[in-house]
């Protein structure tokens, strides 16, 4: 079975598709920081040695393994070029 197959059965699946809602937000931003990363032709252990921190604490925030606060986002951000930007709404 391929992935999109896969994933199709998965999201019948009403308590998969809350899951997966309630983390959309920790997975854009995994995403978005990955992508930012590797564009710029860092390793994560690069990144890490930037923030001072450690490669692991860059593969957690990368695999949503660790909900980051918004002070180290802004490091992230500020380290890889890129802007923070955060918005609530009603």
């Amino acid at each position: 079975m391929d992935w999109k197959t896969h994933k199709k059965q998965l999201l019948k699946d009403p308590e998969v598709r809350q899951a997966l809602k309630e983390s959309e937000l920790e997975f854009q931003i995994a995403k978005s920081i990955i992508e930012a990363r590797i564009k710029r032709g860092m390793t994560q252990k690069e990144l890490a040695r930037r923030l001072k921190t450690k490669q692991s604490v860059i593969s957690r925030l990368e695999t949503v393994k660790t909900i980051p606060t918004l002070s180290f986002l802004k490091r992230v951000a500020e380290t890889l070029g890129i802007s923070l930007k955060v918005e609530l709404g009603v």
